[in-house]
């Protein structure tokens, strides 16, 4: 589900609404964030949802952060 206090990006054919981290896909790059409030935390890097958790994209190394909100990662 969109949120609305998220920041908007364009795309070319992309969405660029964050969505809710319990619809975010596996087996795909994804850009995560932790809302708290009117803050946007965004982390640097790619990373993929595994069963359990988050690894890096890159490397598969576990990431230790509950994100709430994911998108799809534009390179």
């Amino acid at each position: 589900m969109p949120t609305r206090d998220a920041p908007e990006r364009q795309e070319a054919g992309v969405s660029a609404t964050w969505e809710g981290v319990a619809t975010a896909p596996f087996g795909r790059d994804l850009e995560l964030a932790v809302i708290e409030g009117n803050a946007i935390h965004k982390l640097v890097f790619p990373c993929r949802r595994i069963p359990g958790g988050w690894v890096k994209a890159e490397t598969a190394e576990r990431i230790l952060v509950q994100p709430t909100h994911w998108r799809v990662w534009i390179r």
